[in-house]
């Protein structure tokens, strides 16, 4: 069982859904996030004052699998999230983590049968 978290640019989070629907996974929890990373911040004038913006919007994706849909989740984000012409600095990044345990709390079902 892994624990997949993307971050991703909000305007790209329609297609990745769809996509991972389309890959057969349906079970997922968004947040709205903000970051930043290999992305420099930028000067902005608000109300008269420079303005550093260093924080940008992303969505974040949780997402519980078994093994045999770790790839699968993983090239529906990839193919979707990258902004065309081959990516950009900004479009995010997908961590993998081992997951210990999962329990269902409506039936008490443990592992990964609790996925689903």
């Amino acid at each position: 069982m892994k624990l997949i978290i993307a971050y991703i640019r909000p305007a790209v989070f329609t297609e990745v859904k769809l996509a991972l629907i389309k890959a057969d996974v349906t079970k997922m929890s968004i947040t709205n996030a903000m970051g930043c990373g290999a992305e420099k911040g930028y000067h902005e004038s608000y109300r008269g004052a420079d303005v550093e913006i260093d924080l940008y919007k992303k969505v974040r994706i949780e997402i519980a699998v078994n093994d045999d849909y770790v790839e699968p989740t993983i090239n529906a984000i990839l193919e979707h999230a990258r902004t065309n012409g081959g990516g950009h600095t900004g479009d995010g990044k997908i961590f993998v983590v081992q997951l210990a345990d999962c329990v269902r709390i409506r039936t008490g079902e443990r592992g990964g049968e609790a996925i689903g």
